[in-house]
């Protein structure tokens, strides 16, 4: 394994972040990855289950750029054929025949993907499915879940301001404020907020607005919500709902297609979205997306709908696709991805019930979410106030000792094939040794609570 807390050194990601902040704003490529002037890391490589800085520390990888790399990095079965979609020449701006077997494979895997169209990113294919529902209603409105999360476009980047909400008040809603800078408080115009596993709430909202509503946009696993999960119940409520008021049921599977299921969250909740999206498990860390759903509704794509883009179906990722897909559909690798993820989380309750620390689970063995108290939350408000002291000074010694969490508690720890004993062994010392450390800060009040 990687080296202790007290011998892990980032002398040369420190050094490369304060010649990259020159031309990178925050030294980085996307802000999610920037974790402090001091503690920002540079990937030197990964494979398997591992990836290793610039600096040599080695770490067990839970995030898995999260999620993509759901067989593991560098695999070679994917990675093979990625090589031969090099071969075919890279990108035309043209079609291949590999489109189709792709296509019919997710069909065959998800029965509500009737059509597909291809996408680069989750955030363009959220985009794609919510013009097209937009289109085939005639209405422009559009429901978000609380919690949810769904692309970095104006549209989709809205959440609650809990700081001024008073849990002891819910009837009282808290305010719907912009994500970013930036995004034009004219979008707010278009959107409508519900809590999830609240169908009373969403058919009073549907009864008053239907007319005015083209979709409504769910992750019944919220991936960028510790996992979260809704009620099967409620997504059935929801889809009934839907088809009462004519709403386009979207069900927004970026981070949960092809992992907790071959068919998806569709698959396990028993339901069928009009229009699904999905991304990143699908390629193995390939860019690519898709875009799946009725055929009527598809069907408007080319019929006054634009969609394209230049490297849409880019041979080298859309061969990695058709690999990992295959794989997923025809092996094993989802149960054993599930596996591993129910040994984690035995292995670490043993450890922190050990120590009485009461914990608790969300989401799905293969992408689970952590918690430190008796009762996963079930929804964002819950989550938001909830106490995430102890995660989030855990998840630093957890880097130190070589196992890589997101420090952010939203997200959940992704699994991939690659995931082995060793992986488990090296996972379960390191996890102990800080959570033994996080007890003796807080104990010593070394660390107050973080806000999110």
């Amino acid at each position: 394994m990687g080296r202790s807390q007290a011998e892990r050194s980032l002398t040369r990601s420190n050094a490369h972040f304060r010649k990259a902040v020159g031309k990178l704003p925050l030294g980085v490529a996307s802000n999610f990855r920037y974790w402090g002037e001091d503690r920002t890391i540079y990937i030197r490589e990964g494979r398997g289950g591992r990836i290793t800085d610039i600096d040599d520390n080695t770490y067990v990888d839970y995030r898995l750029g999260y999620g993509p790399a759901i067989l593991g990095y560098a695999d070679p079965r994917v990675d093979e054929a990625a090589r031969r979609g090099i071969e075919v020449g890279g990108v035309f701006a043209l079609s291949t025949e590999l489109e189709y077997t792709v296509a019919s494979r997710i069909s065959k895997m998800v029965p509500a993907a009737e059509l597909v169209r291809f996408s680069n990113s989750g955030t363009e294919a959220v985009m794609a499915a919510l013009r097209l529902a937009r289109a085939h209603t005639g209405r422009s409105g559009y429901v978000l879940l609380e919690g949810g999360y769904h692309g970095l476009f104006d549209a989709a980047l809205w959440t609650l301001g809990m700081e001024a909400w008073d849990p002891e008040n819910p009837e009282i809603d808290p305010s719907v404020v912009p994500y970013s800078k930036g995004v034009p408080e004219l979008v707010r115009q278009l959107l409508f907020v519900a809590p999830m596993n609240d169908a009373n709430r969403l058919e009073d909202l549907f009864r008053r607005k239907a007319n005015d509503i083209a979709a409504m946009i769910m992750e019944p696993i919220q991936g960028n919500c510790c996992g979260i999960t809704a009620d099967a119940e409620y997504v059935r409520a929801a889809r009934a709902l839907c088809d009462r008021y004519g709403v386009v049921l979207i069900i927004d599977e970026v981070k949960s297609g092809f992992r907790v299921a071959r068919g998806g969250v569709q698959e396990l909740m028993g339901v069928k979205a009009d229009l699904c999206t999905f991304a990143k498990a699908m390629g193995n860390g390939y860019p690519i997306a898709a875009i799946g759903g009725r055929e009527d509704i598809m069907r408007h794509f080319g019929r006054g709908v634009a969609h394209g883009g230049t490297y849409t179906a880019h041979s080298v990722a859309l061969a990695a696709a058709d690999r990992t897909l295959e794989i997923i559909d025809e092996t094993p690798a989802l149960e054993t991805i599930a596996a591993y993820g129910r040994r984690l989380q035995a292995g670490m309750t043993r450890i922190l019930k050990a120590r009485g620390i009461v914990h608790a689970f969300a989401g799905h063995p293969s992408m689970g979410g952590l918690f430190f108290a008796e009762k996963a939350p079930a929804t964002y408000r819950d989550w938001k106030s909830s106490d995430y002291t102890f995660y989030d000074a855990m998840a630093q010694h957890l880097h130190d000792e070589g196992v890589l969490c997101e420090p952010d508690s939203r997200e959940p720890w992704f699994i991939c094939e690659a995931h082995d004993e060793a992986c488990l062994a090296d996972t379960l010392r390191g996890f102990e040794r800080a959570v033994d450390r996080t007890i003796d800060e807080l104990a010593r009040g070394e660390r107050k609570a973080a806000g999110h």
